[in-house]
C-alpha cells in the first residue's frame, strides 16, 4: 500500500480521498493505467501509485500530461467510481498543496478549502473539454477558483475592531467587477487590453498561459502587467476614483466626464 503523504493531519476530505486511494492501489490487485498510448510515459501498465510517485518525481512536458489527463478523465467518465478514485488520487499531491496554499493563515476554515478544492477538481474532471491544450492546468485552476472562493466568501465570526460606528456607506464602486474594469479603462487608468486580461484570467476561465501564448509573451510577463493593473485599480477604488461621474484628461488636456 502507497504510503499517505498527510499522515498525521485531521480527517477531511483530502485525507478521506487518499485512504480510498491506498485501498484502490494495495496488493494483491491494484488498479492499473496502461501508460503505453502516454507519449512520455513508460511503455507498460502501471499502478496508479507508482504513476503518481513517478509523476511527482519526474518532469514531463504538456503534451504527456494532457494525453496522461485525456486518458484518467476519459476513465473517470466512463468505467465508474473506482476510477473517479483513482485520477483523484494522482492529483492528490497537486490538490494537497494548493489547499494547504489557500488555507495558509486561516486554519479555521482549512476543512471548508480542503472540500471544495477536492470539489471543484471532481466538477472539471467530469465536465471539463478534453480536447483543449493544458488540461492539466484548468483541473487545477478549477480547483483553485473554487478553494480560494472559500476565503473570499468568509466574512469571519466577529465585526473588524475598525469598523466605524457611523451611518454613512462607503464610497465603493458596487456591481459585478467587469464594470469595475470597463471603468477603469474608461477613465484612461489601465488599458483596455488591460480590463480584458483581468477579466478573463480573474472572473472567466482563461488561463493566463494561454493568453500570453496568444499575444506573444511569456506568463510571468503577462503576469507582471496583469499585477501592476491590479494595483491601480485597487488604489483607485481606495481613493474612491470609481464612484460616481469619472472624469478623463485627453492627450491635448481636454476633459470629459465618462
Amino acid at each position: 500500500m502507497t504510503t499517505s503523504f498527510r499522515t498525521g493531519m485531521s480527517n477531511t476530505a483530502l485525507t478521506a480521498a487518499e485512504t480510498a486511494f491506498d485501498l484502490l492501489t494495495c496488493e494483491p490487485a491494484p488498479l492499473v493505467l496502461d501508460a503505453r498510448p502516454v507519449p512520455g510515459l513508460p511503455d507498460t501498465m502501471l499502478a496508479l501509485d507508482e504513476l503518481r510517485a513517478l509523476l511527482m518525481h519526474e518532469r514531463y512536458d504538456s503534451d504527456t500530461t494532457d494525453a496522461l489527463w485525456r486518458q484518467l478523465a476519459g476513465h473517470a467518465r466512463d468505467w465508474g467510481p473506482a476510477w473517479v478514485i483513482g485520477a483523484i488520487g494522482v492529483a492528490l499531491p497537486a490538490l494537497t498543496h494548493l489547499a494547504a496554499k489557500i488555507s495558509r493563515g486561516q486554519a479555521r476554515l482549512a476543512d471548508d478549502v480542503d472540500s471544495e478544492v477536492l470539489a471543484g477538481f471532481l466538477q472539471a474532471l467530469r465536465t471539463a473539454d478534453l480536447a483543449v491544450p493544458r488540461l492539466w492546468l484548468r483541473l487545477c485552476w478549477a480547483a483553485w477558483r473554487a478553494g480560494t472562493a472559500v476565503i473570499t466568501d468568509d466574512g469571519g465570526d466577529e465585526l473588524p475592531a475598525e469598523l466605524s460606528t457611523g451611518s454613512q456607506s462607503p464610497r465603493m464602486p458596487y456591481g459585478h467587477p467587469d464594470l469595475l474594469l470597463g471603468r477603469a479603462a474608461a477613465a484612461g487608468l489601465i488599458s483596455g487590453e488591460a480590463a480584458e486580461l483581468i477579466s478573463a484570467t480573474r472572473f472567466g476561465e482563461a488561463l493566463i498561459e494561454q493568453m500570453a501564448a496568444e499575444r506573444g509573451v511569456t506568463a510571468p510577463v503577462l503576469r507582471m502587467r496583469r499585477r501592476r493593473a491590479e494595483r491601480i485599480v485597487a488604489a483607485a477604488i481606495v481613493r474612491g476614483d470609481l464612484s460616481g461621474p469619472l472624469r478623463r484628461t485627453d492627450p491635448q488636456g481636454r476633459t470629459t466626464t465618462v
